[in-house]
């Protein structure tokens, strides 16, 4: 099969199959899902090598291990403040490259340009600030990719759609978290270097994932068309009527006012969901250094061993997240998928605080997969509920504002979790993790008071 001309036809908004007003959006192929997903696999490169490998960059430039949740504010600040206006601009986008390429475009060339730089920063200062620079060039072209599929797919289609994306985004994070660790063990390439350099195998990755990343991202961009307005003259006209900074505040601001009660009640299940996500991100690194390898010396052979195995630890649980991806899909169609959503929080809790019993790193690959289930559910469950509920003119403000239950409490958990493990938890980084399952076991708590409509097909 030819899957460009497939995609082309069931998509290209000079096509007969381009949906009327208020009617049905066509079902789409595997291969056009496929297709409108595969940028995911770039982007995830750069989450990853972000996830896995900052905590241990600023380490290595010198930061000490309760300023790093400061450090790392970076990355939910920028969401908080980009996705939202990225939202809000995309919905009132059309042109030759259609309504959310040209973000995905952008995006994917300021991140590439930023994964060059980053582990090639010479100081602590230059390392953080290109944490925004990156964050925010990541999030441009991440947040449109979840609107377009609620643009695209049928209410049937939806859980579909956003598990293939979670399904990019398990394999792309595999290879990219991995990259350090291979590099040193089947390329004999050093995983050490003086004290406050970044080591080879680090660097590597970081270009690799730079190729990856804007690669994925063209795919996406050339192999999927988007559908017009469905009136391109009242759309130009609204464009011109409400211009301006003054409306864009205003709108973005009556829509988290006037949010549907779904996202309202989802907010409180993403807020436990990514607070745990985030400890585990920036703690994972210094707690298994810590509490498994007994060292806290990044230029130690011991730490950077610890460190790769981190690397290996954060692809299993994203394997597995895109395995279980097709597994959730089936799942979701004999059970509610508020209850698939809760049993998967509920077991990637238990994943994530099983670190305080482990002293075996090896056995920490059991424990991955627990988490991996979580995430897997994470990235498709909660989006595949939300979609319903909004109105299609503004998918991609309300996409961007639900963002802000992902870093709000990453904007917390940096806030906190730094005092509380100098403060409570005597240095010991492993607690952080405990921390995080607790958290995750609550959000499969409420995800069980979520109402599960599909009122938008």
């Amino acid at each position: 099969m030819d899957t460009q001309m497939d995609g082309s036809r069931a998509a290209n908004a000079s096509e007969s199959n381009v949906p009327a007003t208020g009617t049905a959006k066509p079902r789409l192929g595997f291969w056009q899902i496929w297709n409108m997903s595969f940028g995911f696999l770039g982007i995830q490169f750069g989450f990853a090598l972000q996830n896995a490998n900052v905590s241990r960059i600023f380490e290595t430039l010198g930061a000490s291990i309760d300023a790093i949740p400061i450090l790392w504010i970076a990355a939910p600040t920028t969401g908080l403040l980009v996705q939202p206006v990225i939202g809000y601009l995309s919905d009132r986008t059309w042109g030759r490259l259609g309504r959310r390429r040209p973000f995905f475009l952008v995006g994917a060339v300021l991140a590439s340009i930023g994964l060059v730089i980053m582990p090639n920063s010479p100081a602590l200062w230059v390392a953080a600030g290109m944490l925004w620079i990156m964050d925010a060039s990541i999030n441009i072209s991440m947040e449109p990719f979840r609107a377009l599929v609620a643009d695209l797919l049928p209410s049937e289609q939806r859980t579909t759609g956003f598990a293939v994306q979670s399904f990019f985004i398990g394999t792309g994070a595999v290879v990219a978290s991995a990259l350090p660790w291979m590099f040193t063990n089947w390329f004999g390439i050093a995983n050490t270097a003086p004290a406050g350099e970044i080591p080879d195998s680090v660097r590597f990755s970081f270009y690799i994932g730079a190729a990856a990343f804007f690669s994925a991202v063209l795919w996406t961009v050339m192999r999927t068309r988007e559908y017009p307005p469905d009136d391109l003259a009242a759309f130009e006209r609204m464009k011109r009527e409400h211009r301006g900074f003054l409306h864009g505040v205003r709108e973005i601001t009556t829509s988290i006012t006037g949010m549907p009660r779904t996202m309202v009640q989802l907010a409180l299940v993403q807020f436990f969901s990514w607070f745990a996500l985030f400890a585990m991100w920036i703690y994972s690194t210094p707690a298994v250094t810590q509490h498994i390898y007994g060292t806290s010396d990044p230029t130690s052979a011991l730490y950077n061993e610890g460190a790769d195995w981190v690397g290996v630890l954060m692809a299993v649980y994203n394997g597995f997240a895109a395995v279980m991806a097709f597994v959730i899909i089936a799942l979701a169609r004999r059970f509610p998928r508020t209850t698939v959503h809760a049993i998967c929080l509920v077991i990637g809790g238990i994943g994530l605080a099983s670190f305080y019993l482990v002293r075996d790193p090896n056995i920490l690959l059991v424990s991955e997969l627990g988490i991996g289930l979580a995430w897997a559910s994470i990235l498709s469950m909660p989006y595949a509920i939300l979609a319903g509920s909004l109105p299609p003119e503004k998918m991609g403000v309300y996409m961007g504002i639900f963002n802000f239950f992902i870093v709000l409490p990453q904007i917390v958990a940096a806030v906190i979790l730094g005092f509380m493990v100098k403060s409570f938890f005597g240095g010991e980084a492993i607690f952080a993790l405990v921390a995080g399952g607790v958290s995750m076991v609550l959000a499969g708590v409420f995800v069980v008071f979520v109402d599960d409509r599909d009122e938008v097909r």
